[in-house]
Formats: C-alpha cells, structure tokens, sequence
C-alpha cells in the first residue's frame, strides 16, 4: 500500500501540489484512487495524513543518522548499514530516538527521500529566495508607500544627528555662561545694622565693619544673633 501512495505523491510533489498544511485536495483523491486500484484497500484523508507524519519521521532520523561517518544505506534490504556495533551503540547513546532503527526495514526510502528532503532542507511554508525579495519588497512599500526606505532611514539618522549636535551646542553654551554673582549686602544696610548694636564702641564698629563688607557670610552670621549677642560676637572677631 505504501509503494501506492508514494508512487502518487512523489508526482505531485514534483508537480508543486503541496498546501500549506499538506497536500491540494486533489492530490489526497488521486492518492485514494490509486491504493484502490492498486491493492484493493480504501483509504481516507486521514490515513494519507497519518502515514506521511510516519514518513517524515523516517527521514528525519536516518537522514540523520546517515549524514554520520560509519553508516550507509543498504538498498537491496531496505535497512541502515552499519560499520560495527560500537558505532551504532555511540550514536545511539547520544540520540535515543533513533534506537529501534538499527534493523528496522523501512521500504521506500527513495521516493520518502524525493519528498521529504527539499521539506527538511527548505521547512514547511518556505519561500525561494526571488519570493522573499519580492514579499520583502512589497512589505516596505506598504511600510512606507510614498518614501524610499532607504532615503527614510537616511533622513531619520540627520534628523537625530541634528538634535545631538543641538544639545551639544547649547550644553557649551551654558557652559561659558557666567555664574550668577551671589547677592551682597549693601554696605550701607551693614552700616545701619552695626549702628543698631547698643554700647558698640565707634572703632569697634568701624573694624567690624572692615571685616563685614569683604565677607557676606560674617554679615549672615551676624544677622542670625539676638541683638544681645552680637557685640561680643563682633568684639570676638576683632
């Protein structure tokens, strides 16, 4: 039965009739038909579906194993060739699945090798190279229907150089801006403020003041004390 099936589906694979998640309709009828004619069995969709999940897996583990030093394929058997059993008990320790392989018969294995093997190489919904530039193209210009890509990109990258060098150009300006001068007391308001201090001796007064006038820290100083405080504070000073 299975030497039916793939008889028909390697046709159809070679005429592209595969579908996204299998084979056309058309193809699944065909394959029907011919294990019908052929071995007197009627078969479904379903069955077709199930025996090609177990080709596939055929494929994909002996392909494997015969991509290995040590194996080939024994075509008058239907079967693994293997150089010796050490190669064999290797390979199978690092790759379990593959154990009941060893002298299993698995019949058919060019027409499984004709249609799995472009599966494996390209993965299922694959497209040539010509259809990803196409659909790779199509997308951009739906991205961006009335701008090149490339000028876009092109015209973002300025866009964001400009700004940078913006930034920049302002921080080196604020850089050379002058620092804001603290403000200072006025002399006169330190004048008055000593004048208000009682029993202030005038040379005592005029050297707080010396001292005051080149120091707006003294003058805060000063300003925080209770009156009663800042005669002998000032006399401490001088």
């Amino acid at each position: 039965m299975d030497a039916a099936l793939l008889a028909v589906l390697v046709e159809h694979h070679n005429n592209g009739d595969h579908a996204q998640n299998g084979w056309k309709p058309h193809v699944y009828n065909a394959a029907i038909r011919n294990v019908r004619e052929k071995c007197g069995v009627e078969i479904t969709k379903d069955n077709i579906a199930s025996r090609s999940k177990t080709f596939d897996k055929h494929y994909e583990i002996i392909s494997k194993i015969l991509s290995q030093s040590g194996f080939g394929w024994d075509w008058e058997n239907d079967k693994l060739l293997i150089d010796s059993d050490d190669v064999w008990n290797r390979y199978v320790e690092a790759n379990k699945a593959a154990a009941c392989y060893k002298t299993k018969v698995v019949k058919n294995w060019e027409a499984i090798t004709t249609i799995y093997s472009k599966d494996h190489a390209n993965g299922e919904g694959a497209r040539t190279g010509a259809e990803s530039a196409q659909v790779s193209a199509e997308e951009l210009e739906e991205a961006t229907p009335d701008i090149p890509q490339k000028r876009q990109r092109t015209g973002e990258a300025i866009l964001s150089m400009l700004g940078d060098m913006r930034t920049s150009f302002q921080d080196a300006l604020k850089a050379n801006e002058p620092l804001p001068m603290p403000q200072a007391t006025p002399p006169a308001q330190i004048l008055a403020t000593l004048e208000e201090i009682p029993d202030l001796a005038r040379s005592d007064l005029l050297r707080s003041y010396g001292k005051l006038i080149l120091s707006e820290r003294l003058v805060q100083a000063l300003m925080e004390l209770p009156m009663d405080m800042r005669k002998e504070w000032l006399l401490m000073l001088n």
